[in-house]
């Protein structure tokens, strides 16, 4: 998950532009009488030449804002340096408004290469050409999730989820090009049908962030023949979900996998070519249709979307039209052309000085049924006179204190990248959200803040039907490594002991008790810890 900020950051902390739409924003609080413009971008921290030669404070965008990860929001009113106080909280809430449905689902999520172990593919091989942040780091044996699953299912059940997200690998269903692992196949409708047998919904994404071996060499996403790769994936896929009855993702956060891997270098394959990334773009719109057309060829009717990284982008400098300008199309491009594609069947992307395209994609029209939302946190932008044209921060202006990994907690912008959805008119999925805290104690405000936020989304129609916290497990984090800690529980790498946190007592209170509460009334129950 943390992906999504080392390319943000690496975009000098923002190689991304983005088409604009000239509606006034709302992420961020603003003086009274002052017009917010709202951008929406996701962002992390990059690698590379251009990020070195770029302004003091551009950045790179974190693997886990990548991944799960991993996502870029939503524009921002110009915040005054102040930060602008308390504006912008979700309103006061009646006991009946704090009350989630019965059919709301709480979840939690993970990613194969994350957690399962023992995967040999594209991140494996970047690995150990020594590029993450820590270059002998290692996923290795991961959490061991592959052999442990009965106990994780076991470990979502207790905090009362009733949905579980995990992905497919694609290495190990297809190691070589048309070659498909029958074994392979067969264990994860196994893992599935055991996952939906504890009472747990499966979530399935199809692709998180990695490829065979063979996939960037023979079929790139640059290249025609990518479509064409993935339409026989899926077909092979489509088999073990027959009757499960479950959520199903095509891509996660592909304009991370974009920006980070065609446009920054920063993830594999390693290109940094506008063309390239454009050409990539269109190809993974046209990878989803084919997705589609073969689940359906299977199963029939299909709930299908994608999840996008989506982060709050605000203003740099609250006074500079420029700043502005960058916010409205970093959050077109980053948070909303791929789902505008899948809507409309036009995808629409303007980076002024790196690359562009206007492409009619009619069979695209309507080919999702949900829009999925990961999102973590807000990013600041500054326009720049010269390549790359932005720089990208996390800053901490309302004095709230950064997380770990160093990315602004903002709540807030969560609730307008929520209400930006509704134009959609389609059901909204949180499929991450969650917050790098290794001591465990942040972890319940965190949710609680944010859970508030979901409710007063749908207090005014946007029509979340879940929310998937990421991730149930501390995990491996992409470029990020072993450092970052997401899980609400607690993993000893060396000995792969989980443990609860804090936030375990109260994610469960709020998932069985289908009520908002602060955490310090669950704190002040002596039975409330388990």
């Amino acid at each position: 998950m943390s992906t999504h900020g080392d390319v943000l950051h690496g975009l000098s902390r923002a190689d991304f532009p983005a088409c604009a739409r000239s509606r006034p924003a709302s992420c961020a609080p603003r003086r009274a009488g002052e017009h917010a413009r709202r951008p929406r971008i996701r962002l992390g921290k990059r690698r590379g030449a251009e990020a070195e030669n770029s302004a003091p404070d551009a950045t790179r965008i974190h693997s886990r804002q990548l991944s799960a990860a991993s996502h870029w929001p939503v524009a921002h009113a110009a915040l005054p340096p102040d930060g602008g106080g308390g504006l912008g909280c979700a309103p006061a809430m009646s006991a009946d408004e704090k009350t989630f449905p019965r059919d709301f689902t709480f979840g939690v999520a993970t990613s194969a290469y994350q957690v399962e172990g023992g995967i040999e593919n594209d991140w494996a091989e970047w690995e150990r050409a020594g590029r993450l942040k820590e270059p002998h780091t290692r996923c290795g044996r991961a959490v061991d999730h592959w052999n442990r699953y009965e106990e994780d299912y076991g470990l979502a059940v207790d905090v009362g989820a009733s949905a579980f997200r995990v992905s497919l690998e694609w290495a190990r269903i297809e190691p070589e090009r048309g070659r498909f692992d029958g074994a392979a196949l067969e264990a994860y409708r196994e893992r599935l049908l055991r996952m939906k047998a504890r009472g747990l919904r499966p979530v399935v994404t199809l692709h998180h962030f990695t490829h065979p071996t063979w996939f960037h060499r023979e079929t790139p996403w640059h290249t025609p023949a990518s479509v064409d790769a993935f339409r026989a994936y899926v077909r092979a896929c489509a088999p073990l979900l027959k009757g499960l009855e479950a959520l199903l993702i095509s891509l996660n956060e592909p304009m991370v996998v974009l920006l980070g891997g065609y446009l920054q270098g920063l993830l594999p394959p390693g290109f940094a070519d506008g063309p390239k990334t454009m050409a990539a773009l269109e190809n993974m719109v046209r990878a989803h249709v084919a997705a589609r057309e073969e689940l359906q060829a299977v199963l029939g009717r299909v709930e299908l979307g994608i999840s996008q990284n989506m982060l709050c982008f605000t203003p740099d400098r609250w006074w500079h039209p420029l700043d502005h300008a960058a916010v409205r199309l970093g959050a077109h491009a980053y948070n909303h052309a791929f789902h505008e594609a899948l809507v409309t069947g036009k995808l629409r992307v303007t980076m002024p000085g790196l690359a562009s395209t206007r492409a009619e994609i009619p069979q695209a029209r309507g080919s999702c049924e949900f829009i999925g939302v990961n999102y973590y946190s807000r990013a600041h932008l500054r326009f720049l006179p010269r390549y790359p044209f932005l720089a990208f921060q996390f800053r901490d202006r309302l004095g709230r204190g950064l997380t770990d990994i160093g990315w602004e907690d903002y709540p807030e912008g969560f609730g307008e990248i929520l209400r930006e959805t509704k134009r959609y008119g389609l059901p909204v999925w949180v499929t991450e959200n969650g917050i790098d805290d290794r001591g465990g104690q942040r972890r319940p405000h965190f949710l609680h803040r944010h859970l508030e936020q979901v409710l007063a989304a749908r207090a005014q129609g946007v029509d979340v039907r879940g929310y998937l916290y990421w991730s149930l497990l501390d995990n491996f984090e992409w470029l990020e490594g072993w450092g970052p800690r997401f899980g609400l529980y607690h993993v000893d790498f060396d000995t792969l002991e989980r443990r609860p946190t804090p936030a375990c007592a109260y994610f469960r209170a709020v998932a069985q008790g289908r009520r908002l509460i602060a955490p310090e009334a669950l704190e002040a129950q002596p039975s409330a810890a388990r």
